[in-house]
Order: C-alpha cells, then sequence, then structure tokens
C-alpha cells in the first residue's frame, strides 16, 4: 500500500523489530473499492521495506477473507496485535477479523485510533464503529480531540494520547538550494508548501484565498512577500475542477506551483527541504502526519486553530496558529516572513525531542497495564 498510513505502520513494525519483537505486518491486497477511492492508485510502485515482514492478504470488502484471515491470526497467537483505525468503513472487516482472533483467548488487541468520528460523515459510521470497538483490549490515539471522542463509545477500557511520532523514515534532510534545485524552484522565491492528499477539509480553498489576499496588501507590505509562492503537493481525493476554478478565479495561478500528482516516499524530503514553511489551513482536524513530517526537516508550520494542530505546534515557537478563514492565514504568512525561519529553529529543535517511535513502542506495550 502507499500513503502516510502504509508509512507510519512501515516505522512502527520497523521499531518493534529493532527492540527484539518478531514483527509481521498484515495489510490489504484491497483497501477501498474503486468507488470509494478517489486517487490514482492505492498500491504503491516503490520498493518494499527491507527487514520488514510483510503478508498481503486483506480484502476490505470480502466476509469470507475476513473470517479466513481471523482464524489464522487466532491461530497465530501472537501475543499482540496492533490494529489502526481510521475510517468506519473499515470497522466491519477488521471487526470481524478481531472477533474470530479474540477466540482464543490470549492475544491483546490494541488500536492506535487515528479517527473514531471521520472528517466527512457517510451514514452508518457510528454502526460501523461501534461494532469495530467492541472486540479492541485497549487504545492509543495521537490526538487529545481523538481520545475525548473515543470516550463517548469507550467508558471502561484503557486508553491513552501519545503524540505521533517524526516520520524519520523520508531520509534526511538535505539543503534547501539541492531539494530547490531538484524540483526546479529559485533559490529567491519564498516557498510555502502544501503537502498532502488534496481534501475538502484540509482547507486548501482557504489558503488559495488567503493567496489572493497576499497579493493585495499595500505595496509596502507586499515588497516583504513580493516573491512568495505556494506549493502545493499532493494529490486530488476530490474534483480537482474545484480547485482550478477557483485559482481561475482568484487570478493567483502565477503565484501558485502545482505538483498534484501522487507523491512518492523517495521524494517527500525534496519538498518539505525546499520550502520556507509548511501551511496546514485545516477546516477541521484531530492529529495531522504532515506535521511530524515537518518537525522531522525542521520546517516551521503556520497551524489552524483546530483539534490538535496548536498543541502540536505552540504558537509562536515551533510556528504560528491562525483561525480557519483567510484573513487571519494571510495575516499569519506576513508575521511568519516578517519574523524569519530563524526564528523558530531552536524551538521546533528542543519541541521535536519528544516525538520517538520508542515511545510510541513503549505505550502500546505498556498501555493495559
Amino acid at each position: 500500500m502507499r500513503g502516510g498510513l502504509a508509512s507510519y505502520d512501515e516505522r512502527l513494525a520497523k521499531e518493534f523489530t529493532l527492540q527484539g519483537y518478531d514483527t509481521i505486518i498484515y495489510t490489504f491486497s484491497l483497501q477501498y473499492p474503486g468507488f470509494l477511492f478517489p486517487g490514482t492508485t492505492q498500491y504503491s510502485s516503490e520498493p518494499a521495506p527491507k527487514n520488514i515482514k510483510i503478508k498481503i492478504c486483506i480484502n476490505s470488502v470480502n466476509p469470507f477473507n475476513w473470517i479466513k484471515i481471523g482464524n489464522e491470526l487466532k491461530l497465530l497467537k501472537p501475543d499482540i496485535i496492533v490494529v489502526r483505525y481510521w475510517l468506519p468503513f473499515m470497522g466491519p472487516c477488521l471487526g470481524t477479523i478481531l472477533r474470530r482472533v479474540k477466540k482464543n483467548k490470549y492475544t491483546k488487541v490494541v488500536c492506535i485510533a487515528d479517527n473514531i468520528l471521520p472528517h466527512e460523515k457517510r451514514p452508518a459510521d457510528l454502526i460501523f464503529t461501534k461494532y469495530f470497538l467492541r472486540p479492541v483490549d485497549a487504545f492509543i490515539t495521537m490526538s487529545e480531540k481523538v481520545l475525548t471522542d473515543l470516550k463517548r463509545f469507550v467508558k471502561n477500557k484503557p486508553a491513552q494520547f501519545v503524540p505521533h511520532p517524526l516520520y524519520d523514515n523520508f531520509g534526511e534532510k538535505i539543503s534547501k538550494e539541492e531539494a530547490r534545485s531538484k524540483l526546479k524552484i529559485k533559490n529567491e522565491e519564498l516557498i510555502i508548501l502544501f503537502f498532502g492528499f488534496i481534501r475538502k477539509y484540509k482547507g486548501l480553498d482557504i489558503l488559495l484565498k488567503a493567496m489572493k489576499i497576499l497579493q493585495s496588501r499595500s505595496r509596502f507590505e507586499r515588497e516583504k512577500i513580493e516573491n512568495l509562492k505556494l506549493l502545493i503537493a499532493g494529490e486530488f481525493y476530490e474534483d480537482k475542477k474545484n480547485y482550478t476554478d477557483l485559482i481561475e478565479q482568484l487570478g493567483i495561478k502565477d503565484h501558485l506551483i502545482l505538483h498534484t500528482d501522487f507523491i512518492p516516499d523517495s521524494e517527500v524530503k525534496n519538498y518539505l527541504c525546499a520550502a520556507d514553511c509548511v501551511v496546514q489551513p485545516y477546516r477541521n482536524a484531530t492529529q495531522s502526519g504532515v506535521t511530524p513530517l515537518a518537525y522531522h526537516f525542521e520546517k516551521p508550520m503556520i497551524v489552524t486553530n483546530v483539534g490538535s494542530l496548536p498543541t502540536l505546534v505552540p504558537d509562536k515557537k515551533v510556528g504560528l496558529v491562525a483561525e480557519p478563514t483567510a484573513e487571519d492565514i494571510a495575516e499569519k504568512i506576513l508575521n511568519y516572513f516578517q519574523l524569519g525561519e530563524n526564528y523558530f529553529l531552536p524551538h521546533l529543535r528542543e519541541e521535536k525531542k519528544k516525538y520517538s517511535w520508542s515511545n510510541m513502542v513503549k505505550a502500546i506495550i505498556n498501555v493495559e497495564k
């Protein structure tokens, strides 16, 4: 599989292996049926990660497969199964597998819950979520908001908030000049980065409107950011036309750099290292995988005041916190370049020490104790 979830799971498996645990990833042979998947492909074209055992076997829409995989894991009798939950659609599949496993009366199931309530609501969300939660023994959440949501459904099971560890599996930091050379971006340009799949809740349209506001500033203010460009790096997960029409309407095409295909893992560092800062203009959020990515590559952030983002990105230290409006995001972009990248870096380097994979493994092992 590809994308942030797969990268996270592979890095977590690597950490378990480094700590001496015999670890295997059971992943999807089919994750989403075509009508539910808005991207180009669900599968990675990159080589499989080294030294990680991966079994491609779970079909999210085939109940016979769920029973088969559940029975296989029941007989395997692992000490712990770590299962990700991010979308109610996966509730029937994962919930059925776990029910079969629990019949061995041995294996403990720990869920890492990215979301309990989805960003985009659909019929049967609550039914599927409740079905999934029942066979789980304990929970890890990566935001306080998700922990609060979880407590609406689960009252008597261990649950703990542990911050999303750093994405350190995309290579080491390279110089801004080298990264820009690879992306054909001029060194004198000021680059703000929107990174990741493009979905409505992520607020790219708000950021585009903020770019228009910055164009319309007084000449004195505009001179500070006259070379400003927004680099959009990520695949559309909704109708692209909504955005191309808005860009045309706003007249900001010359201030954008569009790389709207899927960004392979091997190229992620080029985008993060080329940027002056990362902007997350989300309408709503629990936490974001982009945040630990920015921490790893030491890029200050402008985030909106939603979910756990303000907690993960302390205001005027690691970055700036804006309200999710075009006006306030524009203001914070201007403030950021007035302060300068070097203002934030000492705080960011200190803050990033909190986010280790060893802490996550320790929490998973001890969450029931």
